[in-house]
């Protein structure tokens, strides 16, 4: 759980950085999406840290933990493009899914139904902010190569 908890993190300032660093026609609709998206995923957040403590473990601590655990990729580019932002939020959802499911494997396999049960819940989110972004680029030219 703290891996998926460093990968909601991650995802979260990207989302925000996004979000932040929006431009052109779109703008307000764009920028309006993700932050209610980012709102979404910092949700997660406590949610997580306060499961992995329940189970008796610790969780991350610091930047640096986040750094070191996180499978979503930061963007640090000083400009993108905004379909391009969102195609990569898009993946980077679909992602994020995919590691759910991992955990909530795992979680079954142990037993560990409050765990699979959130996992369910936040898997759900997921996928509806990946169809989100998907139709917010879909025909745009070049958004979904």
């Amino acid at each position: 759980m703290n891996r998926v908890l460093a990968d909601v993190f991650a995802l979260y300032v990207k989302t925000k950085n996004f979000h932040w660093h929006m431009t052109g026609p779109h703008f307000r609709d764009y920028h309006l999406q993700l932050d209610e998206q980012a709102d979404q995923i910092f949700a997660m957040t406590d949610a997580i840290a306060e499961r992995v403590r329940k189970l008796g473990a610790q969780t991350l601590k610091s930047v640096r933990q986040i750094a070191n655990s996180q499978r979503i990729l930061d963007n640090d580019a000083d400009y993108v493009e905004p379909l391009d932002m969102l195609a990569e939020l898009r993946e980077d959802n679909a992602a994020l899914t995919s590691k759910m499911r991992e955990a909530h494997e795992l979680c079954e396999r142990h037993r560990d139904i409050a765990s699979a049960s959130l996992l369910e819940v936040w898997i759900d989110e997921t996928e509806r902010r990946t169809w989100f972004l998907f139709e917010s680029t879909r025909n745009a030219p070049g958004a979904n190569d």
